[in-house]
């Protein structure tokens, strides 16, 4: 592994979640990103360069942990513990030897296990699933077969599955998905569209017993699930307002603690790091990482002050540490619901609470800032997808050039710009390495 350390000036690195649609053709409407009115993104542009981050590669459209743990210069499939370790880590929950954990979304199911709403119309309030989860734990669904199964509730629509082997022997994390919108291949989950989504059977993907047991288990607890999700006061709550109900789980993405810890980025990098995160997962991400976390949490009703407190929190970790990473979510959610109008609208509320903020009085020459994404998440697939990502890179030692066109920070620019295509696992390497990076690099 090729390593690099900051100098004297530090580097900052903001992530925007699902930012990217597919790079249009001549003949493609503009995206999101280019029609958003994002004049101090744009300024950061004409004063460094763009270019294309391909995550991880042609053909695989990763999560969002994935795409972090490859931005920040690992194999996310080697390196990282798995989406549901992180999920469980960023929840507080104290992850031991011989247990996994699986992400969790509650989401509404119709006949035959068909999945009608994934995330439950993102109308699920935190306290509804909280409720919602203090009940299925207290069921014991799976006390018949020596394990206990706990649900927390972390935001919104989102959990985490906990699994005891209560005393039985250890489970094993080798086991397939059951939510139909993201197959496990390796050690990485797969956003994938299904025509027909249904919850699907769990199978082992090794032959030991602690997968087999494991697949069991989540078969058995998702099936015991519905009848009691569908006769809780929640539901019956949702359906007298109208509101879709949550009567089932989708699991994906089980994990257990790895037998050796993840390199921390200090190691790895030369640099010490702090993070700034709004979601479990990425809070989760800091800490296998060994970065100082500031953990957020999600945007409340005031979007614009939650940017703004978000702008000084990242200057206030700029004064504190040399390297900082910055998780904001904000795009992703309105392209897997396919609403360009209000993808439009976030970025250009990050552009300017965000930005604005951030960049106001910020000496340029002596800070280098990269801003990307972890995914794309095109409206008109209404999920993640493979395709690159616009990359920013301005600040320190990063000599000015021209912006090509339309004129500004987009995925049609960025593909013609002068940094080319990069891997994933390239990128905090352009951003931490000392020296300059000179024009049409």
């Amino acid at each position: 592994m090729e390593r690099s350390r900051s100098g004297a000036n530090p580097r900052v690195l903001v992530v925007l979640d699902g930012l990217a649609d597919a790079t249009p053709s001549e003949r493609d409407p503009p995206t999101p990103l280019e029609t958003a009115a994002t004049p101090h993104l744009d300024r950061l542009a004409a004063l460094g360069q763009l270019g294309i981050v391909s995550v991880l590669g042609p053909g695989i459209a990763p999560e969002s942990d994935a795409g972090v743990f490859a931005l920040l210069g690992y194999d996310p499939e080697h390196d990282s513990p798995g989406r549901g370790v992180l999920e469980a880590l960023g929840a507080e929950i104290p992850l031991a030897p011989g247990e996994i954990a699986l992400r969790l979304n509650f989401a509404t199911l119709g006949e035959g296990r068909r999945v009608d709403d994934a995330r439950v119309g993102r109308s699920l309030a935190t306290e509804e699933a909280a409720e919602l989860a203090r009940a299925i734990t207290s069921a014991d669904l799976l006390r018949d077969l020596h394990i206990r199964a706990e649900v927390r509730a972390t935001v919104g629509h989102r959990g985490v599955l906990w699994l005891r082997p209560e005393p039985a022997g250890p489970l094993a994390p080798e086991i397939s998905n059951a939510d139909p919108f993201y197959e496990r291949i390796g050690g990485l989950g797969h956003a994938r569209r299904p025509e027909r989504p249904t919850v699907e059977s769990v199978r082992p993907l090794e032959p030991s017993e602690g997968a087999r047991r494991a697949a069991e288990a989540v078969n058995r607890f998702l099936d015991r699930v519905p009848q009691l999700l569908d006769s809780h006061p929640v539901n019956a709550r949702r359906r007298a307002r109208g509101a879709k109900v949550a009567n089932g789980l989708l699991v994906r993405d089980a994990g257990a603690i790895p037998p050796a810890p993840v390199a921390p980025l200090r190691s790895r990098w030369h640099v010490a790091g702090a993070a700034l995160t709004e979601m479990p997962v990425e809070r989760g991400i800091a800490r296998v990482l060994r970065l100082e976390d500031r953990f957020v949490g999600p945007l409340g009703a005031d979007r614009e002050g939650g940017y703004g407190d978000r702008a000084r929190a990242t200057r206030e970790l700029l004064g504190q540490f040399p390297f900082v990473y910055v998780h904001l979510k904000g795009p992703d959610e309105p392209g897997h619901d396919g609403d360009a109008e209000r993808k439009r609208n976030v970025i250009e509320a990050i552009d300017r609470g965000f930005f604005g903020p951030f960049l106001d009085g910020l000496d340029l020459g002596a800070v280098r800032l990269a801003v990307t994404a972890d995914h794309a998440t095109p409206c008109a697939r209404k999920g993640h997808s493979d395709d690159p990502v616009p990359l920013l890179l301005a600040g320190a030692g990063v000599a000015a050039s021209p912006i090509p066109p339309p004129g500004k920070f987009c995925e049609r620019a960025a593909s013609r710009g002068p940094l080319g295509v990069r891997r994933g696992a390239e990128l905090l390497h352009l951003l931490l390495e000392d020296g300059t990076v000179p024009a049409g690099r």
